[in-house]
């Protein structure tokens, strides 16, 4: 009975509590963060239009049911190949005739998945029988299973698929929009739209909630981001492939923004507003666990980013002597601006105790060898211990980054600065406590540190204009502070 009584207590103890305190957490987050904000992008479209403003704003009052004629921007749902959204998108720009490895394509239009919200990412829905790019009156309805076109609508070219190879992804098909596509030609290219998330094999394609598949009829492949970026001829976006593996999630896709196409007749135009049902103008519901399995995803998910080049983006043997810094934030108004950037002498002074340490330790070592012991065996297992646990904790926080395969910023190394800090107090303590043994050294020690202290101090007032973004900067002050010329910081 005693056994459990305590089984009972430790499970109520280190089990449901901390998630119930975890749950309440959230609870609280989500209850009181409704609105909006500059990084929601990174959720879902259904997870966005539940907040006040944003993109609720943009698509309140769009028709919820996507038509034969509907306008669509279709979004990558998941999210999972780079880490961030994008959107099916295509320009007026032909894949090369050859890549690098002399692989042919079939040069035809370009289509890719691009991280940014752009005019190129409209495409419109066509049936396949109908030359008319307009919504009927009334509005007919794609449903599951239902056979369509994707017109794209800036260049007017049909979204296709063939037995090519894709151009990073050479075991899928490229994706492209064909060039010699009118809307007269007979019916080809074709896509099947399987609604992922239906209720009924009846339902019909809605925006926002519904999750697709498009699964081109003549290959049964499904249209899918690899998150890989191309080269230059692709402008650096991300390639859109068809693969015949199509359930994954990398295939799944949703309406995001939704309108009908106008008609010049102001009469049409009214018919079709009164016929269709709309997205409410409040934001969408979604409930607090469909919000709090979203956030958990994205958590647990957010670090598998692929190798996209960002400005800010460094190598790890740029981070021991902060080569580079992060911008965070840039007044509107003015220079006003913020950024990670370290203290330069703390930095610095930290790394080269780092080496200094291990130097000194292979010294006593190579002396020991010899039979010469500078350290009493007290002092030698303290070097030792406080190497093991300041040294060794730096290293293991910092060398794993070199094997990494991913875009790397300043701030993975943070926790390492924290242990090359503890070295640099380590190695002052070491070097004070041997300093009887050498004269010089003793006053070398106090005054050092006193005055890395004070340097340290003065640095971080003059950079602290970076660190809270509280004073207005003129040009020249910016280029007096960038002490290191691979530094960027920002001017209007």
């Amino acid at each position: 009975m005693m056994l459990v009584k305590h089984l009972f207590s430790r499970l109520i103890a280190l089990v449901t509590l901390p998630i119930v305190v975890y749950l309440s957490i959230f609870y609280v987050h989500l209850s009181i963060l409704t609105k909006a904000g500059p990084h929601d992008s990174v959720m879902t479209s259904a997870f966005q239009a539940s907040l006040e403003g944003g993109l609720a704003t943009l698509t309140k009052g769009q028709p919820l049911h996507v038509a034969y004629g509907s306008q669509i921007t279709l979004r990558h749902t998941e999210n999972v190949a780079v880490g961030q959204p994008c959107w099916l998108h295509s320009h007026a720009h032909m894949y090369p005739i050859k890549y690098l490895d002399k692989r042919g394509s079939s040069h035809q239009q370009q289509v890719t998945c691009y991280v940014f919200k752009d005019i190129n990412n409209w495409w419109i829905i066509k049936h396949p029988d109908k030359q008319d790019l307009m919504v009927d009156d009334p509005p007919v309805p794609v449903r599951h299973g239902d056979i369509v076109q994707l017109v794209h609508g800036i260049t007017s070219r049909a979204l296709n698929t063939h037995d090519v190879a894709a151009p990073l992804s050479p075991n899928n098909q490229e994706v492209s929009c064909y060039v010699n596509y009118n809307v007269s030609m007979p019916a080809q290219n074709l896509w099947r739209v399987d609604i992922v998330n239906r209720e009924s094999d009846d339902e019909t394609w809605q925006t926002i909630k519904s999750q697709i598949r498009l699964i081109h009829v003549n290959t049964s492949t499904a249209v899918k981001t690899t998150g890989k970026q191309l080269p230059e001829w692709g402008f650096h976006q991300l390639e859109v492939a068809a693969d015949r593996m199509t359930n994954q999630k990398s295939t799944i896709w949703n309406v995001e923004e939704h309108r009908y196409t106008r008609s010049s007749e102001k009469e049409k135009q009214a018919a079709e507003l009164q016929q269709a049902e709309l997205i409410p103008l409040k934001p969408t519901y979604l409930s607090f666990w469909a919000k709090l399995y979203e956030l958990q995803i994205k958590m647990l998910l957010s670090n598998q980013d692929a190798q996209l080049e960002h400005k800010y983006s460094s190598t790890p043997t740029e981070w021991p002597f902060m080569q580079r810094n992060i911008a965070y934030w840039m007044s509107s108004h003015d220079n006003s601006q913020i950024h990670l950037i370290g203290n330069i002498v703390v930095w610095h002074a930290s790394t080269l105790s780092v080496l200094a340490y291990l130097a000194l330790f292979i010294f006593y070592l190579v002396r020991r060898q010899r039979a010469v012991f500078d350290l009493s065996e007290a002092k030698w297992q303290n070097f030792l211990f406080l190497g093991e646990l300041f040294v060794g904790g730096y290293l293991l926080h910092y060398l794993p980054y070199f094997l990494e395969d991913r875009t790397l910023f300043l701030h993975h190394y943070l926790p390492s600065v924290i242990f090359k800090v503890l070295v640099l107090a380590a190695l002052g303590d070491h070097l004070y406590s041997v300093s009887p043994k050498i004269p010089l050294l003793s006053p070398l020690i106090k005054y050092g540190s006193v005055a890395l202290v004070a340097v340290a101090i003065h640095i971080f007032i003059t950079f602290s204009v970076f660190t809270y973004g509280n004073q207005s900067l003129s040009p020249q002050k910016i280029k007096s502070l960038t002490w290191i010329d691979t530094w960027d910081f920002l001017t209007h």
